[in-house]
């Protein structure tokens, strides 16, 4: 489930559990914030919900993580011919939110998704014996993509040549 939300002048895509930096809004970070102008909601199996200009009871709620600036942008203003230059530079404030649900209807729609585990790195010690046992097969395991040994038959001892005398 997934919201377009209004915000600051602009639109942001967003679902339970995303971060999404906006325009500065008011609150302290731990608050939580409700975004009102929701202007559509899809993406739950059901035909999209389109506001005119926004869906009556959505709401999607966020908790503020951080206030904090934007990279620097300069301004460079120049005229040529008449000596005309002007430097300045701006950083706008923003804010992080942390998308935490969506509403409709004061009814929660969508749960938040938990990162999955990440399955830790094996560590080798350094020793040869460790990384030998890491690699080599167990007894138990049959790999069927490799070759079978299968069983010499008697086959008569060729020798060289220069011991026969010919």
């Amino acid at each position: 489930m997934y919201a377009i939300v209004e915000t600051g002048g602009k639109q942001y895509r967003v679902k339970p559990g995303d971060t999404v930096a906006v325009e500065r809004l008011s609150g302290e970070p731990g608050e939580t914030l409700d975004l009102a102008r929701v202007l559509m909601i899809a993406g739950n199996g059901d035909s999209p919900r389109v506001g005119t200009p926004g869906v009556d009871g959505a709401v999607v709620r966020a908790e503020v993580l951080e206030h904090f600036r934007g990279e620097k942008i300069v301004v460079f203003r120049y005229k040529s011919k008449v000596r005309y230059r002007r430097k300045t530079g701006h950083r706008q404030s923003l804010t992080r939110l942390r998308i935490t649900d969506i509403l409709v209807d004061g009814e929660s729609t969508a749960r938040i998704a938990e990162p999955e585990p990440t399955p830790e790195p094996v560590v080798a010690s350094g020793v040869a014996d460790d990384i030998q046992s890491a690699v080599e097969p167990t007894a138990n395991t049959i790999d069927d993509t490799a070759p079978q040994a299968v069983e010499p038959e008697e086959v008569e001892e060729v020798k060289p040549a220069s011991e026969t005398g010919a």
